[in-house]
């Protein structure tokens, strides 16, 4: 890392997991606000990556109440969501749990790897396993191909926008670099 790079690094503050989920609550705040289906599915689609890495089962209880969305009044609905949303951001992410996650991104791009290339994803992955690299440092590792296959699903994820390190592998540093020279 050069030192321009150190430089910013250091004043990008990392988030916490507390920051985490006030920001995904707040965001569910203006869903409930708008009163409209097509709001909490929205959410629930962008949110996907980020409640998995909390905690699974509720992630799916989550899409089944979004799904009950003919069958029930939205205000019945708004409330058991939000009620299983907080309880499945009350479960701590793990590097079992982000693993999890990392693969399901993977699927959207294994096909189009090279050889090479998903070597490199595993040894990224096995990396954050044995806790050589962050969970930020692996997703800024993954962003750029997000648009290299123009994949707009995972952009709009939270997930990435929570968890990414902007610092080396990212993109927008790339471009932000190349705009100052």
């Amino acid at each position: 890392m050069n030192e321009i790079q150190k430089s910013t690094s250091e004043k990008i503050k990392k988030i916490s997991e507390r920051e985490v989920k006030e920001f995904v609550l707040q965001r569910f705040e203006d869903v409930k606000k708008s009163n409209k289906i097509k709001d909490l599915i929205s959410f629930q689609a962008m949110n996907k990556y980020m409640v998995m890495a909390h905690n699974q089962n509720e992630l799916k209880v989550l899409g089944n109440i979004v799904a009950s969305n003919k069958k029930n009044p939205f205000s019945e609905i708004l409330a058991e969501y939000e009620k299983h949303l907080k309880a499945a951001l009350n479960s701590e992410p793990t590097i079992k749990k982000h693993s999890n996650v990392i693969m399901h991104i993977f699927g959207f791009f294994s096909k189009n790897f090279s050889q090479l290339e998903k070597e490199q994803f595993f040894n990224l992955l096995n990396q954050f396993q044995e806790e050589q690299i962050t969970i930020g440092s692996i997703l800024s590792e993954i962003n750029p191909i997000i648009y290299r296959f123009n994949n707009t699903y995972l952009a709009s994820q939270t997930y990435f926008l929570l968890y990414s390190d902007p610092d080396t592998g990212n993109i927008f540093q790339f471009l932000r670099k190349g705009n100052s020279e």
